[in-house]
């Protein structure tokens, strides 16, 4: 299921979402004018290293928080920015500007962490918003369980438009991040970050009403 909108109109220009946005597409041009071996290097220093990184030694939470920017092709960055363009705009509105943008880091921080606990032994490298994204939908599924989504829907050889209840929606997509996740455990070196998703979306549900309790408080 593509996701292409939500039912709930956002109440004003979601800014930090489109800029986020931006930025994500702006570092992978960037990527995609580097030679092969200045993009091996570049994901190796800013990517998720999970052997090199579990230390958590001097310097080594900067992976955590630059591998959210980097991505491996056209179809993981586009797809992680579409599910944020159609989730993001509601959950900056229920959080505020600043708190959408530290969520999102935060959770994408948690994702990461999920990803190295998941896969302490693995020296390969992980780029992706996947977390951070994976979180901001955990955060829309507690905050807005009666929206509907539109989406496209594979149905044997035909696609169609349907409208599905977000809840359904989000904790469908849940369940097959968890059970890849589950299955990845038995596959050495699988490059999908099955439990980022995972923790993301888990660390999303458990923050967002603090974040919003916390906009409140300061701006209500």
């Amino acid at each position: 299921m593509i996701p292409i909108r939500d039912s709930i109109p956002s109440r004003r220009f979601p800014l930090v979402t489109v800029s986020l946005i931006v930025l994500n597409i702006a570092i992978f041009i960037y990527e995609a004018t580097l030679s092969p071996v200045q993009l091996r290097e570049l994901v190796f220093a800013y990517g998720v290293v999970p052997a090199r990184d579990g230390a958590f030694g001097a310097g080594s939470w900067v992976p955590l928080v630059t591998a959210q920017f980097l991505h491996g092709g056209w179809f993981h960055v586009l797809g992680n920015m579409l599910y944020l363009w159609v989730f993001g705009d509601n959950v900056e509105d229920l959080v505020g500007r600043m708190g959408f943008l530290l969520l999102y880091l935060t959770v994408g921080v948690a994702g990461n962490l999920a990803h190295i606990l998941a896969n302490p032994h693995s020296a390969v490298p992980t780029v992706g918003a996947s977390g951070a994204v994976a979180g901001i939908l955990g955060a829309y599924f507690v905050s807005f369980p009666r929206s509907r989504i539109l989406a496209l829907v594979p149905i044997f050889f035909f696609i169609t438009f349907a409208e599905i209840p977000a809840i359904f929606f989000l904790f469908l997509w849940f369940l097959m991040q968890f059970l890849n996740g589950v299955a990845s455990l038995a596959v050495p070196g699988n490059v999908v970050a099955w439990w980022a998703h995972v923790g993301g979306f888990l660390a999303g549900m458990a923050l967002v009403r603090l974040f919003a309790a916390r906009r409140r408080r300061y701006y209500y």
